[in-house]
């Protein structure tokens, strides 16, 4: 999934030894969720067909393929191995690549589009901003981010899930944090959503409120002095 709350080992391993549990429970996450199909939606119609977006910290691929329905040229990148084999056996028409949303394997301003769906959930605050930095980086000038996490100030800690023995803090954010981090990584913030939890627009009432942000990497003149 994402980078690290005690490592990156122990991410890649809470994940990997969870994968096939998560992706059976969570086989089709946006079923029930028609807001987040629409956010999606818009995402798409704003980035086109032209050029490639990476679906970072992919997990089994269940976006990305989504967002491949939507006409994106699309790959996911993701941590676990585990995570890995799933979506490439579900998704066997689609590219998934192993690597770090830190230290992302991509030249500089080659990506038409960046989504982080709820992946930043373990990268700790202090390595926020070189988290967006590195989006930043690997965007084209005027291409877009779409970043969604859950909306709170205490992490949960998720304790041997489906009987697995392994452990892992999931970090909640200020959606204003997460907007002065972007702008201070050299984003434009576009537009921020936010899911309450009264089950509106959701069939499975979330206790959390869920962010949705969309940014741009600037163009010209307003690249240079962001």
């Amino acid at each position: 999934m994402s980078d690290v709350a005690g490592g990156l080992g122990a991410t890649r391993v809470f994940y990997d030894c969870i994968a096939e549990d998560y992706a059976a429970h969570f086989r089709d996450p946006l079923a029930d969720r028609p807001l987040e199909r629409a956010l999606l939606g818009a995402y798409a119609e704003l980035v086109g067909p032209a050029g490639t977006v990476a679906d970072l910290g992919c997990g089994p691929g269940a976006v990305t393929a989504y967002l491949a329905s939507l006409g994106l040229d699309v790959f996911g990148v993701d941590l676990s191995t585990s995570m890995l084999t799933v979506a490439r056996r579900e998704n066997p028409q689609l590219r998934f690549e192993q690597g770090s949303m830190l230290d992302l394997n991509l030249a500089d301003g080659s990506l038409a589009g960046v989504v982080s769906w709820y992946s930043s959930v373990h990268t700790p605050e202090d390595e926020l901003p070189s988290l967006f930095g590195e989006f930043h980086r690997v965007l084209a000038p005027g291409r877009h981010l779409l970043l969604a996490f859950q909306v709170g100030e205490e992490p949960r800690r998720l304790e041997r899930p489906w009987g697995r023995p392994v452990t892992l803090d999931f970090l909640r954010r200020r959606p204003e944090q997460m907007a002065e981090l972007l702008t201070a990584a050299g984003f434009i913030l576009g537009s921020r959503t936010i899911l309450e939890p009264d089950g509106l627009f959701s069939e499975s009432v979330s206790q959390i409120p869920q962010a949705f942000l969309f940014a741009q990497k600037p163009t010209g003149a307003a690249a240079e002095t962001a």
